[in-house]
């Protein structure tokens, strides 16, 4: 094919699949306006989003918005029925990794002892080992307190695995407790989808919470 005869959102549907993550406006602009052999202005691209959403309204792919951009990705109830064609199986994660998340995402910048307080239960270093790992969380500075503990704060890429462009987009932190609560275990398998933090009945999947036991407030 020419490439004086590319059709924009034909394109831009192109390079969102090809890229397979995020893309934001200033990547695409570039991207597009190279294949195009001209400028795109921030006019027409948004223009050509507008024609991809309508486009996949009633599909089993969509166009979602999150904090690095947009991206293409099935929609969660294609990818909950369709899960026997992923393999490995993606991983499983216990309460106490969750409950530990949701803390962070909520009370962000918060250390390690303060998240043990709200708990009343230790906090294993392999939880917040795991969520280091998957880039979660990160420490973004210390608490000026004796021991200066790391502050915990959640990234980009948390944001993007839960399909949020901000923290603002998080639930009620009431409708995250109603979920956790009741729930022994949970799965995020349904990557990528919007956040949902139980899923009861899921296999526990993530080096288990052996070093947990009840916080020792002197131990801070």
């Amino acid at each position: 094919m020419n490439d004086a005869v590319l059709e924009p959102v034909a394109l831009l549907e192109a390079a969102l699949l090809a890229a397979g993550r995020p893309l934001d406006k200033t990547q695409l602009r570039l991207l597009l306006g190279g294949a195009l052999s001209r400028p795109v202005s921030a006019v027409e691209l948004g223009q050509w989003v507008g024609t991809l959403e309508r486009i996949y309204e009633n599909r089993g792919l969509g166009l979602k918005r999150v904090a690095s951009g947009l991206r293409l990705e099935i929609r969660a109830p294609y990818v909950r029925a369709l899960s026997a064609l992923w393999e490995p199986k993606p991983p499983r994660y216990s309460r106490a990794l969750l409950e530990t998340l949701a803390i962070i995402a909520y009370r962000q910048p918060v250390t390690r002892g303060e998240i043990e307080e709200l708990r009343g239960i230790s906090v294993a270093a392999s939880t917040l080992r795991i969520l280091e790992e998957r880039n979660w969380i990160q420490v973004v500075g210390h608490r000026e307190v004796p021991g200066r503990p790391g502050l915990y704060a959640t990234t980009r890429e948390f944001l993007d695995y839960f399909g949020l462009t901000s923290l603002t987009d998080l639930p009620p932190l009431e409708q995250v407790a109603d979920l956790i609560e009741p729930a022994p275990e949970f799965d995020l398998s349904g990557h990528p989808v919007p956040l949902v933090i139980a899923a009861p009945g899921a296999a526990v999947d993530d080096g288990g919470e052996p070093n947990e036991e009840p916080r020792n407030p002197l131990a801070d």
